[in-house]
């Protein structure tokens, strides 16, 4: 089993919350005090702070019996836009991003990988347990950051290749570099394209998934606002499009995705997809469901009812968290890597994975391996 912790804040329909943190070492145990359970879900309890001058992650000095090595966290704009409290000029004052990473950076331990997303929409399960009604926060201030610790069996790493405004063709030598070429552990890669209106945006994020469509992986994702990175030597420039994400390799890494279209506009063909997903057969204990929307879809998509499809997904995953966004253009595909790794495919034409109006709902099972604390 592995440890995942997430930290949740959650605005739409009530205070907003601020996110605790994860302690730069490894707490120390009283004696006789049990370890957290290897096979459970851990998550971070949050401190509810009132007022427009609340900062976006004040801190709670909770334990957190997990070390991240890899944190992907993700907010709505007006989170990382917000405004917080001068001191010394007695006013709030707008933040802007970079503080706000900055902040949070400061909460992690030095190696730790990060990767830090801005999205329209926020889908987040609540804090408490695994089992909580997960919720799509189309509007409001809401966020959320996922602690992955060091995972016997299992490596996942980040990426960032931003467009070479001097060159057309994306040299594919840094591909390796990154961990998706010439890696046969490789599983599944979360893509996240950010300032797609730039451009040649489009162009740049089809040389990228095209090459990885042709291997046995999952590709799930979709189109961002921005990106924050906590580490300068991957800061983004402010005129630049690109491509950021997480590759997850490992031979225990089970994975499945489907793809919401635009036919899918009721429960009843909201719940047929989430059956497709479930035919999968991945394991449900120690995976993680991601969703990653359009815009165009939740409630007006399903005329005026709100959280259809995370809704669909708690029905037939009951214990498996649910996170995401919603986004301007989605990533993904019907698509199954099993225990034997090798892809089900019932053509040998090639899948589209570039949509808009459409949801990509996606398991990713981290096997039963304990987490290293060490």
């Amino acid at each position: 089993a592995f440890l995942l912790a997430w930290l949740s804040r959650c605005g739409a329909g009530g205070r907003r919350g601020a996110a605790a943190s994860a302690p730069p070492h490894p707490p120390r145990r009283r004696a006789g005090r049990p370890a957290p359970s290897a096979h459970a879900l851990v998550w971070v309890p949050f401190l509810i702070a009132d007022g427009p001058a609340a900062p976006p992650f004040s801190v709670c000095s909770q334990k957190v019996h997990v070390l991240p090595q890899t944190v992907l966290y993700i907010a709505d704009a007006e989170t990382f836009s917000g405004h917080e409290e001068c001191h010394e000029q007695k006013k709030a004052r707008k933040r802007n991003s970079k503080e706000t990473a900055i902040a949070l950076e400061k909460l992690l331990p030095k190696r730790c990988q990060v990767l830090g997303l801005v999205t329209p929409g926020i889908v987040v399960t609540p804090m408490g347990s695994s089992s909580n009604q997960p919720q799509e926060i189309e509007e409001g201030e809401a966020g959320f950051a996922l602690l992955f610790p060091k995972i016997d069996g299992v490596k996942i790493h980040t990426f960032h290749f931003s467009k070479d405004l001097k060159n057309r063709v994306f040299d594919e030598s840094k591909f390796a570099e990154a961990g998706l070429k010439n890696n046969p552990d490789l599983r599944v890669v979360l893509l996240f394209g950010y300032n797609s209106w730039k451009s040649g945006a489009t162009r740049f994020l089809h040389q990228i998934v095209n090459p990885l469509n042709e291997k046995s992986i999952i590709l799930a994702g979709g189109q961002v606002e921005s990106f924050t990175s906590l580490t300068s030597e991957n800061a983004q420039p402010g005129d630049a499009c690109g491509v950021v994400g997480l590759a997850f390799s490992g031979p225990q890494i089970q994975s499945a995705t489907v793809l919401l279209d635009q036919d899918v506009a009721d429960e009843r063909t909201a719940e047929a997809a989430m059956q497709r997903l479930k035919a999968a057969n991945i394991p449900e204990r120690n995976t993680i469901g991601f969703m990653f929307a359009c815009v165009g879809r939740g409630y007006r998509h399903y005329k005026t009812k709100r959280n259809m499809e995370a809704d669909a997904f708690r029905k037939f995953f009951p214990n498996v968290p649910l996170f995401g966004f919603f986004g301007h253009g989605e990533i993904g595909c019907d698509r199954i890597v099993t225990g034997n790794f090798v892809l089900r495919e019932c053509n040998d034409i090639k899948d589209d994975l570039l949509h808009g109006y459409t949801t990509v709902m996606t398991l990713i099972h981290l096997g039963s391996t304990k987490a290293n604390q060490a």
